[in-house]
């Protein structure tokens, strides 16, 4: 990694923090220059505005979740409990995409760039294949597989779940998650 693109890691990562604390328009230039440890004429060069940063940031994160769990449409239960560990693993991408609901996007796509094509024809082609309920629209199922594991993240209104619960806990929910997916979308 050059010098480049190391600092504009560190621009991510702490943009990342700082975002996710405060939100776009609480969001201080400032501080995530010095925590990156980048002049904010760096900053500037590299992103162009804090809203643009803001952006990389979300896109960035975004990125982590979908490596870290990846979708197998024949396998819906699976990829609910990956996206469970992987909001518990990365807790910043809900909130950020609760400021960006809040400061943004109020309604309709949060993300209008996102090509959703190739993760809706993963799930129609599984539901040809007797995998996933036929009745369902595939868009509808990917939607509603997501908020599923989002149920203990960040944006939960009733618990939160963190890296310090109990084992038993995580282990738990991750059962019920893939009842719950199994037994909404099975064929």
């Amino acid at each position: 990694m050059d010098k480049a693109q190391a600092s504009r890691r560190r621009l991510l990562d702490a943009g990342a923090v700082e975002f996710a604390e405060h939100g776009i328009a609480g969001g201080r230039v400032d501080r995530i220059s010095a925590e990156a440890k980048v002049s904010k004429a760096q900053l500037y060069a590299y992103y162009g505005s804090k809203e643009a940063l803001f952006d990389a940031v979300l896109h960035d994160q975004v990125s982590g979740i979908l490596d870290a769990a990846p979708l197998t449409a024949e396998d819906l239960p699976g990829y609910a409990v990956r996206l469970y560990d992987a909001y518990l693993d990365r807790p910043r991408l809900v909130r950020l995409a609760t400021w960006a609901r809040l400061e943004r996007t109020p309604e309709g796509h949060l993300f209008t760039e996102a090509d959703e094509t190739p993760k809706t024809d993963a799930i129609a082609r599984a539901q040809r294949a007797g995998h996933v309920d036929p009745s369902l629209p595939p868009a509808d199922v990917h939607s509603m597989v997501i908020s599923l594991a989002m149920t203990w993240s960040p944006s939960s209104l009733t618990y939160t779940a963190t890296t310090a619960d109990a084992e038993a806990d995580h282990d738990r929910r991750r059962a019920s998650l893939a009842a719950a997916v199994r037994r909404a979308f099975g064929p």
